[in-house]
């Protein structure tokens, strides 16, 4: 599945919060998001409108990692 070019900070928050991640806090225009199972795991999103592909390639990668699946899979349960 191809990236989205559109996708803004708050938007893939929203979409993260779907598979457990939740906003731990806020810095200036940075969200930290947490997940606790199966390990604790963060994720910081800038809150930019759009994000730069290689910044939303970046923090896809880290959360598939994470969750022990494709780069693809986690778009399908995002996004499809």
């Amino acid at each position: 599945m191809k990236l989205p070019r559109d996708l803004s900070g708050a938007q893939l928050a929203k979409a993260l919060a779907r598979i457990g991640y939740s906003t731990t806090r806020q810095t200036g225009s940075h969200l930290r998001l947490t997940i606790a199972s199966p390990s604790e795991h963060h994720v910081t999103i800038p809150l930019h409108d759009p994000l730069r592909v290689g910044t939303l390639a970046a923090i896809l990668a880290d959360v598939a990692d994470h969750q022990e699946m494709t780069r693809d899979e986690l778009l399908d349960r995002l996004f499809g």
